[in-house]
């Protein structure tokens, strides 16, 4: 990246965002509800009956079939299913169907279809999830899920991710059969990772049918988180943004490590989960602050807390957009890893000889195929924050009535969001030790 013009494309994607801003100031009220309004499909009825029980069982069946290989099959990483299977095929692939498509994790959640199973033979929960706990129980699994990929020393080592994600099933499908399905929609970081960004799919359910429409329209229509769910959308931007800071080299600078003598990521254990932590607060605490002096100017009698929570869900464009600008250059290597077994698993179920799949990283060398990498992740970064602030402007202008009132309150987060592009673009253009 480092000969790239990295400079002018950063001033380029904050010009654009900054332009957005402009934009939503002189757009006609009218027009944010024709641009995010969904088109109807009715010609794609979405299926009913047991198919999701039955796609989640497989998908239960997968996944423990996965640890099965992860604690007896190959060491290496790249050869070993497991590692492809969550990090390649799950935390980059299925996110990103999830936030741009549609809602996958309904049809591969893997218990959902087993407790169902399970309550269809007579189990019932036998404890009740408190309600004053909130969403407290999906923010700590998150963040426990999200501290074994940041702050582990080998979290891809597939000995040790069939270990973390054996037990992480295993509790998650007690405390469902304890608490009920309640704990997948507010115990389970994960789930409640998939359901915040299916606010962000193209295709989504509606009066009983499917719509269409562009990217965040549910934000506009679906129910205002509760506080903790809202707290919860930030943490998925701050976790996203520090997944890329902690392998700067500035980052390594700050605790007095050379980058290019890099210890190991077990010399940076507790400097990353600090690292991790004030992450979180730092972005929880500028949002707030950011959104109270909105509200400061427009003289708003709103409170904070539900002007938290209305604006929160603004920033899922923004965690969506980085998380696929961060792993699109693992995808491109991890991705042909992943083809290559699943050819290599067709090829052996079909008793066909097998041959050997090259893996090229060639593209990495040239300065052409760099510069459209860079570009496709700065376009990811950028349209995220644009869509952003028109959602922002959008709800604002639903909360506050007027454009001049909705102008007002959104000042503050429109810097705030042009801010953190310059942030996104300069964190994907950063050289890294790790």
């Amino acid at each position: 990246m480092l000969l790239l013009p990295t400079d002018f494309y950063t001033a380029a994607g904050a010009a654009a965002v900054a332009l957005t801003v402009v934009l939503m100031a002189v757009l006609p009220e009218r027009a944010m509800s024709r641009i995010f309004a969904p088109l109807p499909l009715p010609l794609v009825r979405p299926p009913r009956g047991r198919a999701p029980q039955i796609t989640s069982l497989l998908s239960a069946l997968l996944f423990l079939a996965l640890l099965w290989q992860g604690a007896l099959g190959e060491r290496d990483p790249m050869e070993n299913p497991l590692t492809l299977g969550v990090w390649t095929a799950f935390w980059i692939m299925t996110v990103v169907v999830q936030g741009v498509v549609f809602d996958i994790w309904r049809w591969v959640n893997p218990w959902s279809g087993p407790a169902a199973a399970l309550r269809g033979l007579g189990l019932r929960p036998v404890l009740a999830l408190p309600a004053r706990l909130g969403y407290a129980p999906a923010i700590a699994t998150f963040l426990g899920f999200a501290g074994f990929l940041m702050v582990d020393p080998a979290p891809a080592d597939p000995g040790r991710l069939a270990w973390a994600g054996g037990l992480y099933w295993a509790f998650t499908m007690l405390a469902t059969l304890l608490f009920g399905p309640r704990w997948l929609r507010r115990g389970e970081g994960v789930t409640l990772l998939m359901r915040s960004y299916a606010r962000m799919s193209l295709v989504a359910r509606r009066k009983g049918g499917l719509a269409l429409g562009l990217s965040g329209w549910r934000v506009l229509r679906a129910r205002v988180p509760r506080g903790g769910w809202a707290v919860f959308m930030l943490m998925m931007l701050a976790c996203g943004s520090f997944d890329g800071v902690n392998e700067t080299f500035w980052w390594l600078g700050v605790w007095g490590i050379n980058p290019l003598e890099f210890p190991g990521r077990s010399a940076v254990v507790a400097q990353n989960l600090v690292g991790l932590l004030a992450a979180n607060a730092l972005l929880i605490a500028v949002f707030a602050a950011t959104v109270k002096t909105g509200l400061l100017l427009n003289r708003s009698t709103l409170g904070l807390g539900p002007a938290m929570r209305l604006f929160a869900p603004t920033v899922l464009p923004i965690a969506l957009g980085y998380h696929i600008a961060h792993y699109y250059t693992a995808f491109l290597v991890e991705g042909q890893y992943l083809w290559a077994m699943i050819e290599m698993a067709f090829e052996a179920g079909h008793d066909h000889q097998g041959h050997d799949h090259h893996v090229t990283t060639g593209f990495f060398n040239t300065t052409d195929s760099m510069r459209r990498i860079w570009l496709t992740q700065a376009s990811a970064v950028v349209l995220g924050h644009v869509i952003a602030v028109m959602l922002a402007h959008g709800v604002a202008l639903r909360v506050f009535g007027t454009a001049r009132r909705a102008l007002l309150s959104q000042a503050p987060l429109a810097l705030f969001m042009i801010g953190y592009t310059f942030f996104g673009l300069w964190l994907l253009a950063s050289p890294r030790g790790v």
